[in-house]
């Protein structure tokens, strides 16, 4: 006998979504073309090593954490523990692209003689990555490793979500002034001018502000979140009274 239908997709929740995916991958071209028509292009062991930088942090800290927040509006009717790995391994992924992009930044002004840490976009976003490994760190502890009670969890939560929506925008803020210093360093006295490659990475910060934008709509509006399945809400009170020592319907044992 067949099981109950899933429950419909919410109206315009796929629109939204694939106008956000639209949007990421319009802002990864244009930031290859940005790097590869203006900049000469990337490359690890080269004087164009820099270039990994910009195009590592937009792919890991803009577009495959958006992605990752977006799981568990897309996959609603899927199982919660495979919601939650693939929530964690986005996240994952992400931040190695970005360690990529931290390291190829650091060697690449160790082997110019440039110095670190002393502009506000290296300062904003070496905040932005140590605080999201600190979040994935402690989701990964609190809600896809076992031991966390469910009380803990519940209290948890709520600011799980604020810091990782926050920082989103933090991470994108970040790219925004890092567009800004390396268009300054490369063409300060024609930018003005709206020169090409200026327009090209003012767009890339306008697709940027977009993709947050609609991504994080997605992720406030109420009707859109993923309502638990029948089987979770049993799992989860099989889960409380394991944990916390209370029967199904609340009392103490």
């Amino acid at each position: 006998m067949d099981g109950p239908a899933a429950p419909a997709r919410p109206a315009g929740l796929s629109a939204y979504v694939a106008v956000s995916q639209a949007l990421g991958l319009t802002l990864l071209l244009a930031t290859g073309a940005w790097l590869g028509r203006y900049r000469g292009g990337v490359a690890w062991q080269s004087a164009l090593q820099l270039n990994v930088h910009p195009l590592c942090m937009v792919l890991g800290m803009v577009f495959l954490q958006g992605d990752a927040l977006l799981v568990y509006r897309v996959f609603r009717n899927e199982p919660k523990r495979s919601t939650k790995a693939l929530h964690a391994l986005l996240h994952g992924l992400a931040l190695l692209v970005s360690l990529v992009g931290i390291i190829a930044v650091f060697e690449s002004h160790r082997a110019k003689g440039i110095p670190d840490m002393y502009s506000l976009h290296s300062w904003c976003g070496m905040a932005a990555f140590v605080l999201y490994l600190l979040q994935w760190l402690l989701g990964c502890g609190f809600f896809l490793l076992p031991g966390a009670s469910f009380s803990l969890r519940g209290r948890y939560k709520p600011q799980h979500i604020f810091i990782g929506i926050a920082l989103f925008a933090l991470s994108i803020a970040v790219c925004l002034l890092g567009i800004t210093e390396m268009l300054l360093f490369n063409i300060r006295d024609s930018y003005s001018l709206f020169v090409p490659e200026g327009v090209l990475a003012n767009t890339l910060g306008v697709l940027l502000v977009a993709f947050g934008l609609v991504v994080g709509y997605v992720l406030t509006r109420d009707e859109w979140k993923r309502p638990p399945l029948a089987e979770e809400l049993a799992l989860s009170m099989d889960f409380k009274t394991l944990t916390e020592g209370e029967s199904p319907s609340g009392g103490s044992q």
